[in-house]
């Protein structure tokens, strides 16, 4: 299987171009990267995490933190242009919208989403037939690392300090 059919890679997909979820994108896709590449930070697959974090960033209004995240996902990119997790994507354009993006936070614009566009008709295929998630809207997309339940996360700090002591 291309690694870009993998479910995770067309979640990431899904909620990108079709729910503009960007915290959703970095939860699938980092779950992706961990079984393929653990701390590998130049993975091609950290590319698009940083892109979703980027994006999730700007919308909230934190543009220093968009404008440096993109950036890193920016030469991510350029660091990986042949790789396999760009294929079946059309990379020129993805490149132009981060640079757009990049241009547009300098100059403190308001949030402007963007899709990435598929040249695989096979991956457009996938994502299609995937389930679809009901889609968040308002301060629940918008805030969501807030207004999500965190007490697995909270209970798995607490554990890993107990365990360093």
């Amino acid at each position: 299987m291309h690694p870009l059919f993998h479910p995770l890679f067309t979640q990431f997909i899904m909620y990108f171009n079709k729910h503009q979820d960007y915290f959703e994108c970095h939860e699938v896709l980092e779950e992706y990267w961990k079984e393929l590449a653990p701390g590998d930070k130049t993975h091609p697959l950290t590319a698009w995490i940083l892109l979703s974090t980027g994006m999730y960033h700007w919308r909230r209004g934190n543009m220093n933190g968009a404008l440096r995240t993109l950036e890193n996902s920016q030469t991510r990119v350029l660091l990986n242009v042949e790789s396999i997790f760009f294929e079946g994507i059309q990379l020129q354009m993805v490149i132009e919208h981060l640079n757009h993006s990049i241009e547009l936070i300098r100059d403190k614009q308001p949030f402007q989403s963007f899709t990435i566009p598929i040249s695989s008709p096979e991956l457009v295929t996938i994502i299609n037939q995937q389930p679809q998630p009901i889609p968040v809207t308002g301060d629940h997309l918008i805030h969501k690392h807030m207004l999500r339940d965190r007490s697995e996360i909270l209970k798995a700090r607490e554990e890993k300090r107990r365990n360093r002591h």
